[in-house]
């Protein structure tokens, strides 16, 4: 890939640096720590900045190579992967999931009623078919987070805790085998532990552990070097970190420890990365499955993939955090743009894209042969950076 800045590749200078301008005000105004941007159009990095400090606690500078927790920007990496394994004919998208991890074949949906009192329970009915590997792929298997929104399952999600690094992924299954479901399989589009299953079937089918499997058929034939579950000591010092206290919200922020293996690979969300190791990842897709001569995807699966999957769903959006948000469909391992207007962004029908709790965010718009990329560690002002950056990308388009 040609990483020249010095064609903008149809994007206004100055308009470029009102994004630097914009964002910087709000480094100044010590609202996020800092932040890394990039935007590339028609293989050519048109734009890339960092600003602000890495780590608050020491005042180290952001640097084009420092390292984020990307958290659910892991899922896409582990969506491909699990494609991989359907080209070659290692599983079927219709396949039940209890197929291949048996301990999830007698789930229950978790429904609740009111007794005599009038106090909540949970009454726990069968499921009217089963969760497919497609399900857990655009989010409709009926598993949940718990920590979007409430609901007396999602409160034995949290209880659980689900998702401990010091679990082992057989813990992880068998933890995850003893809780209701949130909807009947195939039904409601509701953001869960699906991703964490999908790592766990990737480890199942290849024999291989996930941090292995991911490396070998994904980050080093793309060339992603610093991409992984932890990061290595001699590397500790090029960690963002997050303010202490969020200066908006004034909570305490808390995020992952990456500097020991954890026991649970958490295939949705617990990888680190950089922003040009991503880049590799991100162009790789927009390209259509392939980079620099190396093809991780067939074409017509990578778009097959990029497909909204949710249109002959009627109540697919109906749950009660639709994250993709209105304008926006999902396909198998991204949320896919279905209208011009609708979201609260800009973009193009087919555009695709997800995000990290921390405040990470891609996304690829095939219409304008454009991707951008905004790193940074500060979790409870994601969605309004999302908004920001997307609106400064588009303005900055000639």
């Amino acid at each position: 890939m040609n990483t020249s800045t010095s064609d903008r590749a149809g994007f206004s200078a100055p308009r470029l640096e009102t994004i630097s301008k914009r964002i910087q005000a709000d480094v100044d105004a010590k609202l996020i720590p800092g932040a890394i941007m990039l935007i590339a159009r028609n293989g050519k990095i048109a734009y890339e900045q960092a600003l602000g400090v890495q780590d608050p606690s020491t005042g180290a500078p952001m640097a084009l190579d420092t390292i984020f927790r990307i958290y659910s920007m892991t899922k896409p990496i582990v969506s491909v992967g699990i494609m991989m394994l359907v080209e070659q004919g290692r599983l079927l998208l219709s396949d039940p999931v209890s197929m291949h991890i048996p301990e999830l074949r007698n789930l229950k949906v978790g429904v609740e009623t009111l007794d005599a009192k009038g106090k909540r329970i949970l009454e726990l009915t069968p499921t009217l078919q089963p969760m497919t590997v497609q399900d857990l792929m655009r989010h409709t298997s009926g598993l949940t987070y718990g920590i979007f929104g409430e609901s007396l399952v999602k409160e034995e999600y949290r209880n659980a805790g689900l998702g401990s690094p010091r679990a082992t992924s057989d813990e992880f299954i068998r933890t995850l085998a003893q809780l209701p479901l949130a909807y009947q399989p195939g039904t409601v589009w509701e953001y869960s532990h699906a991703t964490d299953v999908l790592g766990v079937l990737l480890e199942r089918l290849s024999g291989m552990s996930l941090d292995e499997f991911l490396a070998e058929r994904i980050l080093k034939p793309l060339g992603m070097h610093e991409t992984g579950f932890w990061v290595e000591p001699d590397q500790h010092h090029r960690i963002a970190e997050p303010f202490a206290i969020d200066p908006v919200a004034g909570t305490s922020v808390k995020l992952n420890q990456p500097r020991r293996r954890p026991n649970f690979l958490s295939g949705g969300g617990g990888m680190m990365s950089t922003l040009h190791d991503y880049l590799r990842f991100a162009q790789m897709l927009q390209n259509e499955g392939e980079l620099d001569g190396v093809r991780i995807l067939s074409r017509k699966m990578l778009r097959y993939m990029a497909s909204d999957h949710l249109a002959e769903l009627p109540h697919a959006k109906n749950g009660a955090s639709y994250l993709p948000g209105a304008g926006y469909g999902f396909g198998l391992g991204f949320a896919v743009r279905t209208s011009e207007g609708n979201a609260f962004m800009p973009g193009s029908v087919g555009d695709f894209t997800w995000s990290g709790l921390a405040g990470t965010y891609f996304w690829i718009d095939p219409r304008e042969n454009l991707l951008a990329i905004y790193l940074m560690q500060a979790p409870e002002q994601r969605t309004h950076y999302r908004q920001l950056f997307r609106n400064l990308v588009y303005a900055a388009l000639e």
